[in-house]
């Protein structure tokens, strides 16, 4: 066991976890999960923008060692990856998962059992990958998962952008936040996902997240137990946006707040589409942004 439980299981103790996943599931009946509000029935078969019925599709499972190292540890952090996204880039690295739709549709007690080999496999936690659009179904799985074992924390890996009512749902339930908060100014949210209020959007979020969690507590061993860790992709010429970023999750969230500041982009999907980002983060864009980081005084970078 870890030093201290998941805080699912007290939840599911306490009869929490059930209750949550009732209520998710009826709100599936007009769905409203998102910020999208697509308001569609996803019970009876209808699909919105993630396309995305009554069923979780999973694209791929796996222990991952190219995460944050507080996740890694030894034996690496289980991450499943789900199929289709709420936000969808047009950039995406992974767009044939969230844009193709590369993948499975799996039965609650499939998703459990997937939780659960990649525990026994040693993973340190799970860790659910675009999962905003398939909330509920992580609900009713992990309710079958802790009655088979299931001790190891969750984290919820997102675009950032996320309803305050979904994550409402969550609260008690999640031990690690991880969204990656993209844009900082409306037009960059229209132009690459086409949503103008990303920004107000995940903003909210991440504020929700950090009241529910804190920030990121790890054991004796370096590995995360529970709280906030924030992504940033640094883009090509979006050093502007980066510094507003970068600034409100030192004066809005906490200084101590895990940042990684990922220096990965390169052109994928639709990223010729626009010529900003047509071409690879250079070096120097990404020693600004380090730079940056350190001026509105943020502690802890991964």
């Amino acid at each position: 066991m870890p030093e201290v439980s998941p805080t699912y299981i007290r939840s599911h103790e306490q009869g929490i976890l059930q209750r949550r996943v009732k209520a998710a599931r009826d709100r599936l009946g007009a769905c409203d999960l998102c910020p999208r509000q697509c308001g569609i029935d996803r019970l009876s078969g209808e699909t919105g923008f993630c396309r995305t019925g009554d069923r979780a599709w999973v694209a791929s499972y796996t222990p991952h060692f190219g995460e944050e190292a507080p996740l890694v540890g030894r034996h690496g952090s289980g991450t499943i990856f789900f199929t289709h996204c709420n936000l969808g880039c047009l950039f995406c690295q992974n767009y044939d998962i969230s844009h193709e739709g590369g993948g499975q549709p799996v039965a609650h007690a499939q998703l459990a059992d997937i939780m659960l080999q990649l525990q026994r496999t040693g993973c340190h936690n799970i860790n659910l990958v675009s999962p905003s659009h398939v909330v509920p179904q992580v609900l009713a799985a992990l309710e079958i998962a802790v009655a088979n074992g299931l001790n190891v924390p969750l984290v919820y890996n997102s675009g950032g952008y996320d309803a305050l009512d979904t994550l409402a749902l969550l609260d008690g339930i999640v031990d690690i936040y991880m969204p990656d908060i993209k844009f900082w100014e409306p037009v960059s949210g229209q132009t690459y996902c086409g949503v103008p209020d990303y920004p107000v959007v995940a903003r909210r979020a991440l504020q929700e997240m950090h009241r529910q969690v804190g920030e990121l507590v790890t054991r004796a061993d370096g590995v995360a137990r529970r709280g906030l860790i924030v992504r940033h992709l640094v883009m090509p010429q979006g050093m502007t946006e980066t510094r507003a970023i970068l600034s409100f999750i030192a004066e809005k969230l906490s200084r101590d707040t895990y940042v990684n500041l990922m220096p990965q982009y390169r052109p994928c999907g639709r990223a010729g589409d626009h010529p900003e980002l047509s071409q690879a983060l250079s070096p120097r864009e990404y020693q600004a942004a380090l730079v940056a980081a350190m001026e509105v005084g943020l502690r802890r970078l991964d």
